[in-house]
């Protein structure tokens, strides 16, 4: 079998046994019931994809930013030129972005994926290259991608995704780089939740009015050329991968591997904004059960996100109205992930600290 098969092959649902000793054992802690949250729901979903609680440590955490160009740009789609996507490659690598500020913070190592920049990057400490193609074609006028290169995008990030576990990640996080990549996860937002792309397309990185009607109306072209209607329940895998392929980025199909190789790896990813919420989806039309070991780091400004997080039954953890990508947002999740879990594994039990629980009868 192929990287992707054996991957599909490998993914099993959340534990629920797991998940519900988890739920138990947080209704002994010292505190009242549900006090904390979405802190709650988050340790209980480690629990499940562990399939042990409490549930381990979420640590170390390794960031992957997977980096690619689009032949939409040509389109208008953003004032900003296609070169900055291999220049900022060069700023992750030299430590200048904020991701590589928050990265720190946060303690997480930082992986840049070269999988279709256009520009050619010279092998440099921190980057992997595994570029399928320099960039996409033009999706507004056909296929952004070959059948062939969509699924040689996802197996890449299903092998960057092993690779980081087998070197000792034990979360792991997703980053993007790409000028123009909003467009395409508009494109594929509608593909994958039958969204209207007026409703699914944001500003991305600033764009005026005119220059947002004009993306609207290149998302809906791309849509009509490419025969990408409503989708259906229950999508055939060759069908996620067409749409995926139709109207998607490098870094959107590697991404879906990425995830898809945490769950094949029983390892929380935690998804950064709308350009990882949009390759979610294509995740969870091949493998449904990946979903359970997304947790949702952010809520992006981009209005496709919330479309995007709704379809997968998510819940973001920060909403910040960050629109920057690169990972920002679920790096700044990562700690709350951890202190989730570390709860489960600290706070004294109700029956170990001597503490009186709340008497069930009084109101």
């Amino acid at each position: 079998m192929g990287v992707l098969e054996t991957t599909l092959a490998a993914i099993r649902p959340a534990d629920q046994e797991a998940r519900a000793q988890a739920l138990a054992h947080q209704d002994r802690l010292t505190k009242p019931r549900g006090s904390l949250g979405v802190l709650e729901d988050v340790a209980v979903r480690l629990a499940g994809i562990a399939g042990t609680s409490p549930p381990p440590s979420p640590s170390p955490a390794a960031l992957a930013i997977f980096a690619a160009d689009h032949g939409v740009h040509a389109q208008g789609v953003t004032p900003w030129p296609q070169e900055v996507t291999g220049q900022m490659v060069a700023n992750f690598l030299a430590g200048g972005a904020v991701a590589n500020a928050f990265a720190a913070h946060a303690g997480a190592t930082v992986t840049v994926v070269d999988v279709g920049v256009a520009a050619e990057l010279a092998p440099a400490p921190g980057l992997v290259i595994r570029k399928v193609a320099p960039g996409t074609a033009d999706m507004s006028a056909g296929p952004a991608m070959t059948a062939e290169q969509a699924l040689a995008a996802v197996e890449a990030g299903v092998l960057v995704a092993r690779e980081l576990v087998d070197a000792g990640a034990r979360c792991l996080v997703t980053g993007d780089m790409g000028i123009a990549n909003t467009t395409a996860s508009a494109a594929l937002i509608c593909a994958f939740t039958g969204s209207d792309p007026a409703a699914a397309t944001g500003r991305g990185t600033g764009v005026d009015d005119a220059m947002l009607s004009h993306k609207i109306e290149i998302v809906r072209r791309a849509l009509e050329v490419n025969g990408v209607t409503a989708p259906e329940d229950g999508m055939p895998a060759a069908e996620a991968l067409r749409r995926l392929a139709a109207v998607g980025g490098l870094e959107h199909a590697a991404l879906a591997g990425f995830v898809l190789g945490a769950a094949a790896a029983r390892v929380p990813v935690i998804l950064d904004g709308v350009i990882a919420g949009s390759a979610a989806l294509a995740a969870a039309a091949l493998a449904p059960a990946a979903i359970d070991y997304c947790v949702a780091g952010h809520r992006s400004a981009e209005p496709g996100h919330a479309i995007a997080l709704e379809h997968l039954g998510l819940r973001a953890l920060v909403d910040l109205e960050l629109r920057l990508g690169e990972g920002t947002g679920a790096l700044l999740a990562y700690p709350l992930v951890g202190a989730a879990v570390r709860v489960m594994h600290e706070v004294a039990t109700f029956d170990s600290a001597g503490v009186t629980e709340k008497d069930a009868q009084t109101t």
